[in-house]
């Protein structure tokens, strides 16, 4: 019976998460691909004596140049990938937090275990979803060629993966999962630790009670925290899954962030970071909000 009710909540809790995340990309898919183009513009000298645009300028010219739906280019396998990536790391983060508490307060874990278990959690997940993640990128990238009037690499999500199956063998699938798992382990260990903690934090001071408000303001610092250490790994994600395997610039992630800071600086290593940041700040508060209210309304416990 206890068995039975465990596998119940997990198959809830793995559908709420879901859903959750869903709703959470579909709002903010178009500063997602804003991101990517800002990513890849001037990349190894690409788009030499091109303007350089900034995140609203970007967001413009795609909407112009493309129409609204070119800011919801590549946003079916998005959602695809969330509903194995964000579902399978929130409750994998959950199971371990609950594991490495030993019977305690899960709530009580140090900063470092919630950080290493977050981190742990968002690379299972993102092995998994990773082939999603890459055809996503390769379609938003594609809107690149519409602009330059060409013809996108891919007319669908299904002929995405059967062309790169193809082309680049069912491994080429997993093109990039090298600095993926990097950028999610960051990432998680910044967004879930941090959000945990700071849950925690805000409703022991009293500043809030476990409602939306706490988990409003848990949400906009997790997400800073989660760009500020994410955004470099994200940057070589984007450039690493965006070439094929045919004329590729980059051999490895440890080169194309080489490359990239010898060719563009530094700083290029965070190109993207202010969509990047006002995307994640929504993306969770949508998500958080959706997902603890969702927990209270089938009856499970805060997250």
């Amino acid at each position: 019976m206890g068995s039975s009710k465990a596998e119940e909540n997990l198959a809830l809790r793995l559908g709420l998460t879901a859903a959750s995340a869903m709703a959470s990309e579909s709002v903010t898919f178009p500063i997602d691909i804003t991101k990517t183009r800002l990513q890849l513009q001037g990349e190894m000298g690409a788009t030499a004596g091109a303007p350089k645009r900034g995140a609203i300028s970007m967001a413009i010219s795609i909407g112009k140049e493309e129409g609204i739906a070119g800011l919801y280019r590549g946003l079916s396998p998005a959602l695809l990938r969330h509903v194995f990536y964000t579902s399978i790391r929130i409750v994998a983060y959950e199971n371990l937090r609950t594991a490495l508490s030993h019977g305690e307060h899960p709530e009580n874990l140090s900063v470092a275990k919630k950080a290493f278990i977050g981190g742990t959690s968002g690379i299972i997940g993102q092995v998994i979803a990773s082939p999603a993640d890459l055809v996503k990128v390769r379609m938003q990238a594609d809107g690149r060629l519409v602009k330059l009037g060409q013809q996108p690499r891919y007319t669908g999500v299904a002929d995405a993966f059967t062309k790169i199956a193809r082309a680049e063998g069912v491994t080429g699938l997993w093109r990039g999962v090298g600095p993926n798992a990097q950028r999610a382990f960051l990432v998680n260990m910044g967004e879930l630790a941090c959000y945990d903690q700071s849950k925690q934090w805000i409703i022991g001071r009293g500043i809030a009670a476990d409602n939306i408000g706490a988990h409003t303001l848990a949400s906009v610092m997790s997400g800073l925290s989660a760009t500020i250490l994410s955004c470099p790994a994200d940057v070589v994600k984007t450039r690493m899954m965006n070439q094929g395997a045919a004329g590729a610039v980059y051999r490895n992630s440890l080169d194309c962030l080489t490359k990239t800071v010898k060719a563009e600086g530094v700083m290029a290593l965070w190109k993207g970071f202010f969509p990047t940041w006002t995307r994640l700040g929504p993306w969770q508060f949508v998500f958080w909000v959706s997902y603890e209210q969702l927990r209270r309304i089938s009856g499970l416990s805060s997250f």
